[in-house]
């Protein structure tokens, strides 16, 4: 299959880090107060937010990349579905996976959609929700 230059270029532009959703919910948590680490690593799945202290793994997923049910952002293209569908259908899978090992080494996982982070209200309930979360002896860091 013959590489598309205009396609290439546009795909180049895929960010996974540093999102707009992930930063506004950066924003929103560092302005509550809250704290984190970036993109660890050592957890599974290198979540876009640790909080050590509180043992919280918190993912940005964009509605179209990580299929968000019933999100009009997470419909499928129309072209390409051989490629398309078992493609997302596999970073879905991915994610689960790495959720359970999250919470097998005593993590609570967050997930946040990109769609959520465009609600103040919604980013105010989730530094609610983490300041909720007890401060606890750190989860396991580890692969």
């Amino acid at each position: 299959m013959a590489v598309d230059p205009a396609r290439s270029a546009q795909m180049a532009l895929v960010r996974s880090k540093d999102t707009k959703p992930e930063m506004r919910v950066r924003r929103a948590l560092h302005a509550a107060g809250l704290r984190y680490v970036l993109h660890d690593r050592r957890l599974p799945g290198a979540p876009d937010l640790v909080f050590p202290s509180r043992g919280v793994a918190l993912f940005v997923h964009g509605c179209f990349w990580h299929r968000h049910e019933n999100c009009v952002a997470a419909r499928l293209p129309k072209s390409r579905l051989d490629f398309w569908g078992p493609k997302l259908a596999a970073n879905a899978e991915r994610d689960q996976r790495q959720e359970r090992q999250l919470a097998a080494l005593g993590w609570t996982v967050i997930v946040v959609w990109e769609c959520e982070t465009k609600s103040a209200e919604r980013l105010e309930r989730l530094a609610t929700q983490i300041r909720s979360l007890r401060p606890k002896a750190a989860a396991a860091i580890g692969t």
